[in-house]
């Protein structure tokens, strides 16, 4: 009836030009701003629908440099996850600085960053960190060395559990192995090629001036297919079918003889004593263990000491003690499904004040202040023979 009365189609058409000539300037403005509109949900689709790793190497071009920060101690996982991030950053056209707290004790940890001949900067307090932007790797929440509170990561790339979050980008993947797993993809999905390098790096680096800069050396391959095999146990243990797709496809850009050489370190001789120590003295409440080896100096023979004595006939879940420099350190392993081990080290040490605990189904760890243990503070305190009854209760699934 309206289209009727206006004379129907034609005479609608001639009313809306007859109100355009009248109003140039608001009609002009009403059609900018539709085709602003249009073309800001094709940009916001664009943003959306980009891959992962295409964000984070678009965030990574922001800056002029970044520090990528491993956890305090770090493994073959978080050190390969590191030379990822520098691998895309330096496609993106930006620095990086790779830093750590704590040490590089463990003998495959030396054994992967000599034969890598990998250069970490070590840091001590949140004023050794100079750039605008932190990539935290394989850990969601800073820590392990003054003033890490301080720090608000912009990425954080992580696949163990945790609130930690970065302010432009996160991916955590609980689901994976490893978390250079999450690289692996990464790289898959940009279908970068592998190339060969010489990784006699005594004279300080390699030199890519003729290789393209999207491409991944087969020193950082070799690390990242070690990062997942020493966080799953070989594949063998609390990884996913991404942790095998990842392998294989890293597989094709690997230096044989360099993966060889990571694997098969010299052992420290403190190790031995300390897993000899764990077996001697260890309390068995079948199917669980418990073991204090006492003082140590080398804090990564506990953890070493915690996968041999998983492996004794009759022991599904266990926990080691151990103490350094006033602090008790806490390694766990579990091949049993009824014991989420990083739940257990966690409910172990819940109340006790300044205490860390946490960790995977297959893998916890965590630390106590021995001051706080001797009841320092809002504590009671608790004795080492109390924290081991706590222990087998959690493991028990009674705490």
């Amino acid at each position: 009836m309206y289209l009727v009365a206006t004379g129907g189609p034609v005479g609608m058409a001639k009313r809306v030009l007859g109100y355009a000539t009248e109003n140039p300037v608001l009609v002009t403005g009403v059609v900018i701003g539709l085709l602003l509109l249009a073309g800001g949900g094709v940009s916001l689709y664009r943003y959306l629908t980009r891959s992962t790793v295409s964000r984070l190497q678009s965030l990574l071009s922001g800056y002029d440099t970044v520090t990528v920060l491993m956890h305090p101690n770090p493994d073959p996982d978080a050190m390969s996850s590191a030379l990822a991030v520098d691998q895309l950053a330096t496609a993106a056209g930006t620095e990086t600085e790779l830093c750590y707290p704590g040490e590089i004790r463990r003998p495959e940890n030396r054994a992967f960053e000599t034969v890598l001949d990998l250069e970490f900067d070590h840091i001590e307090t949140v004023d050794d960190i100079t750039t605008e932007s932190v990539v935290l790797v394989d850990h969601n929440e800073p820590r392990g060395f003054a003033g890490a509170e301080e720090i608000t990561p912009t990425a954080v790339i992580d696949h163990h559990p945790g609130g930690g979050t970065g302010t432009d980008f996160t991916d955590v993947r609980t689901d994976m192995g490893a978390c250079a797993t999450i690289f692996a993809d990464y790289f898959q999905s940009l279908e970068w090629d592998f190339f060969e390098v010489d990784v006699a790096l005594t004279d300080g680096g390699v030199n890519t001036d003729d290789v393209p800069v999207e491409a991944i050396p087969s020193h950082v391959a070799t690390g990242l297919i070690y990062g997942i095999q020493s966080d799953t146990r070989s594949l063998t243990n609390g990884c996913s079918k991404a942790d095998f797709t990842a392998a294989g496809y890293l597989y094709g850009g690997i230096d044989s003889d360099l993966l060889n050489r990571i694997a098969n370190p010299q052992v420290d001789a403190e190790v031995l004593e300390v897993t000899a120590r764990a077996i001697t003295d260890r309390e068995v409440r079948a199917p669980y263990g418990f073991s204090d080896v006492g003082e140590v100096s080398n804090t990564d023979a506990i953890p070493q000491a915690a996968d041999e004595l998983e492996t004794l006939e009759g022991i599904s879940a266990v926990v080691i003690i151990g103490e350094k420099e006033g602090t008790i350190r806490i390694a766990g392993r579990s091949r049993d499904d009824r014991v989420h081990i990083g739940r257990v080290i966690e409910a172990v040490v819940d109340d006790i004040p300044m205490a860390e605990g946490g960790g995977h189904a297959r893998m916890g760890g965590g630390k106590i202040s021995v001051e706080y243990m001797d009841g320092i503070g809002p504590s009671d305190g608790l004795s080492k023979r109390d924290l081991q009854e706590r222990v087998f209760e959690a493991m028990a699934g009674e705490r």
